[in-house]
């Protein structure tokens, strides 16, 4: 009994830990602190259906005590049978009709959220502002173009914020799943049919991320399915106006000799499958779009932007990202011409600094 209770008071405290832990989150990842109308709706769901869970747990182990202690047998006592309540008719309708509405009391508001947040009707009225984002999944990738604009990018969404942003998803080769924890849950990319939905970023709580929030990939998809991160920025709209005038305007110019000859390098051979400047497409999307490469905040959307790292995706991307498509590739660059690349990669910026 005595080496049994130390084990038993570990198992306790690990348990309690757990229990603190599971709620812990950073603000940039975290379902339960939402910074928009969607996720305080999914949030809101979560908390009543977890409420009502607890309430019946509660109140079954209270019965379950009340009856254990009331009719156990006590020492002396004679063996006499309880009254039955099989059949009872106040019981039956008790524990029928208690289930009936506390289903109804979480149907209600998760039918009418769910048709709240269906509604793209917005998407498709011919003289409507709303901002549309085709969303493509790749392997292992993610691809973000703006129709209404003639801007593609990759990696980095840019999204205002105090408006709603519609999503048309889709996937390439397998099928993907769409989400950004901190605005909304996830959809599905499919290969045979494009799903849509909407999400929106409240300026006044964005900041609690610095407006930098990491968006997943939820649906085992391959080899480097845990490493298919993407990024969100958030900005007030006249920033995101902006950035979208830099995007359709930008035309690259290598500045220095190490990036002219990066720049010849990328014209003889990445340029068959990425695509660069302010005529770049979507249909060139065998890869990722590298108009403002060096303005992204990952390299591989899982590597901390830096040289460093260029330097490590050219020369081995299986060892980043296995499986991924670029595997192989760069396979015969010698030193030299990954550091004439590396320079001129990190030159293609937008931004205004």
């Amino acid at each position: 009994m005595k080496k049994w209770l130390p084990n038993w008071r570990i198992v306790s405290l690990f348990s309690v830990m757990a229990l603190f832990l599971a709620g812990c989150g950073k603000p940039f990842l975290s379902t339960l602190q939402p910074v928009g109308e969607v996720a305080d709706m999914q949030k809101s769901l979560i908390l009543l259906s977890s409420a009502i869970m607890i309430l019946v747990v509660v109140v079954v182990s209270i019965i379950f005590v009340y009856v254990v202690v009331k009719f156990r047998q006590r020492k002396g006592d004679k063996e006499i049978i309880p009254k039955q309540v099989e059949g009872s008719h106040k019981l039956e309708i008790t524990w029928t009709v208690i289930p009936i509405l506390l289903l109804l009391i979480l149907a209600v508001p998760t039918v009418s959220y769910t048709f709240n947040l269906a509604d793209v009707s917005e998407m498709d009225k011919e003289e409507s502002d709303a901002l549309v984002v085709n969303v493509t999944a790749h392997l292992y990738w993610w691809e973000f173009e703006y129709p209404e604009y003639g801007v593609v990018t990759s990696q980095d969404l840019y999204v205002p914020t105090d408006e709603n942003v519609y999503f048309n998803l889709e996937a390439s080769q397998v099928k993907h799943s769409f989400w950004i924890p901190s605005a909304g849950g996830k959809m599905d990319t499919n290969t045979d049919n494009v799903n849509r939905f909407w999400l929106n970023f409240d300026s006044e709580r964005v900041g609690q991320a610095e407006n930098l929030f990491h968006g997943k990939c939820a649906e085992l998809c391959g080899p480097s399915h845990a490493l298919m991160d993407f990024k969100v920025k958030t900005m007030p709209r006249e920033d995101f106006d902006q950035w979208i005038e830099n995007m359709q305007g930008k035309e690259h110019a290598a500045d220095t000799d190490l990036a002219q000859a990066g720049e010849e390098i990328f014209n003889q051979s990445c340029i068959t499958c990425h695509a660069v400047g302010a005529d770049a497409q979507a249909d060139a999307g065998v890869a990722p779009n590298l108009t403002n490469f060096g303005d992204r905040t990952k390299i591989a959307g899982i590597l901390d932007h830096s040289p460093a790292n260029l330097e490590k995706w050219l020369k081995n991307p299986e060892e980043v990202k296995p499986a991924n498509l670029m595997t192989n590739t760069y396979g015969n660059l010698n030193q030299e011409e990954v550091d004439a690349l590396v320079e001129y990669l990190m030159s293609l910026k937008v931004d205004e600094e």
